[in-house]
């Protein structure tokens, strides 16, 4: 059964100034396998990075059945300029009763540093706290990772805890920094990104 909100979803795509929001399609697939076979992008995620194309395949059709059953809600970062997808942002693990989501990105290397994923984030937490009438996003980075720490807090999100040895990929431990922003912070803050 799908959540109810799900039935809130807002029209795709969704365009904003530089780039659009829109669902993951299995034409995607290079483009979704170049992202996460990158070992730099994939280093403070909690899988390894991919290896062969049809991780990339078998990822885009979780996606797809999360549009189905409102599971989650991925969608792709498409530049405008170009067409080119540059990366990916996600609402998932979502607790209906509480109105709480977790979000996750990431982001293709070459595309680092320019803003794209400010700009997606900004229009994706307007459709949580909007459409969806969520009330809480939560957000779990490795505390190593300082640009998405970065990027969190320019959004507004405030960290809330820290989980020791959360995470084990390919051998490796790493803790989790858990951040948290609320509806009533975003909102107060002008919402839609203003001044962000």
């Amino acid at each position: 059964m799908k959540p109810a909100f799900h039935e809130s979803l807002p029209d795709l795509p969704i365009e904003l100034e530089r780039v659009r929001l829109r669902r993951i399609e299995e034409s995607d697939a290079d483009a979704v396998f170049a992202i996460h076979a990158d070992a730099e992008v994939a280093r403070y995620q909690s899988r390894p990075a991919m290896t062969e194309r049809i991780q990339a395949e078998e990822l885009i059709a979780r996606v797809r059945a999360g549009y189905d059953d409102g599971h989650s809600l991925q969608l792709g970062v498409e530049r405008k300029a170009d067409g080119v997808l540059v990366g990916e942002c996600v609402l998932f693990h979502f607790h209906e009763t509480s109105r709480r989501a977790e979000i996750g990105y990431s982001l293709g290397r070459p595309h680092w540093g320019r803003g794209y994923m400010n700009e997606a984030l900004i229009a994706l937490i307007d459709v949580a706290f909007g459409a969806l009438a969520l009330n809480r996003l939560e957000a779990d980075i490795d505390p190593r990772n300082a640009a998405s720490e970065r990027s969190l807090k320019r959004l507004g999100f405030t960290q809330e805890g820290f989980l020791r040895e959360r995470w084990i990929v390919k051998g490796e431990v790493s803790d989790t920094a858990l951040f948290g922003l609320l509806r009533g912070e975003w909102r107060a803050a002008g919402g839609s990104g203003k001044d962000r």
